[in-house]
């Protein structure tokens, strides 16, 4: 079988996308790994299919290199709608596992674009600890704010607290520098560190908000922090709800990159 699929990251975070808007394509955990692997397939954290959907314009089903289906990411569903655009599709509300999201095109060039993505309300953002917190972004995610992160052992401790909740967990570190926070972030699914996690930055912010750091940008209707991750730079808006201690109207924004397409043979 021969398909064709396109590459895209965001802030280093990159991705196989596919039109399977026919559903013809399936695709098994090895295809997928072999598709994600860095030595012997193209190369990439995920594999994304680009479906129909009943009810929105698209739909977005994310697979992490392992092979196993995931749950939602965000640098992925900033990708999959500069995909949808490159495929002619002009409006981008679609459907992902977290459900409905909607997307805007903030700038667009002919590879780079810069896209603000509405991801999931935040119902509980739990305390761990004194610096750490652990919380659902459509992803579930532990965060937790060190020191020196440069030289903080992400690789180990990702692996210990990977496993550390029931069903497992993204794995973020967090240092607060004086113009953004700096996020490093072990990601379940490619039990590695990636150079950076849509969904855990929007943890991070959110953690960050919740810890007490004063955001970057702060009105009465909203909260923003800006993230350097290691691949590029991230941004994170909500609006804290006081009343339940709740987040809504979360946005992420950032970049969505087209790196190549090609044909493969599986």
């Amino acid at each position: 079988m021969k398909i064709k699929v396109y590459k895209y990251h965001g802030a280093g975070n990159d991705f196989v996308c596919i039109d399977n808007r026919t559903g013809t394509i399936k695709l098994t955990a090895k295809q997928i790994q072999y598709l994600c692997n860095r030595r012997f397939g193209i190369g990439a954290d995920g594999l994304i299919l680009l479906g129909k959907s009943k009810q929105y314009s698209f739909s977005m089903r994310y697979f992490n290199a392992d092979g196993k289906e995931g749950s939602m990411c965000g640098n992925g569903g900033r990708c999959i709608v500069a995909f949808a655009d490159k495929l002619g599709i002009s409006n981008f509300g679609f459907e992902a596992t977290d459900g409905y999201h909607l997307a805007k095109i903030l700038r667009k060039g002919k590879k780079e674009y810069k896209i603000q993505l509405n991801m999931s309300d935040v119902e509980t953002c739990i305390t761990h600890s004194k610096k750490s917190f652990f919380l659902n972004t459509g992803s579930p995610h532990y965060v937790e704010f060190v020191d020196d992160l440069d030289n903080y052992p992400v690789e180990t401790d990702g692996k210990y607290w990977r496993y550390f909740f029931k069903g497992g967990t993204n794995v973020n570190f967090v240092e607060v520098c004086p113009n953004s926070l700096k996020i490093r972030t072990y990601e379940r699914g490619v039990e590695a560190e990636t150079l950076a996690c849509g969904t855990g930055a929007t943890a991070s912010a959110i953690a960050a908000y919740t810890l007490g750091i004063t955001p970057h940008l702060h009105k009465k209707s909203y909260f923003e922090y800006n993230l350097q991750a290691r691949g590029g730079k991230l941004k994170v808006r909500a609006t804290h709800n006081t009343k339940d201690n709740t987040f809504c109207n979360v946005w992420l924004t950032g970049p969505a990159n087209f790196v190549f397409d090609c044909y493969i043979e599986l």
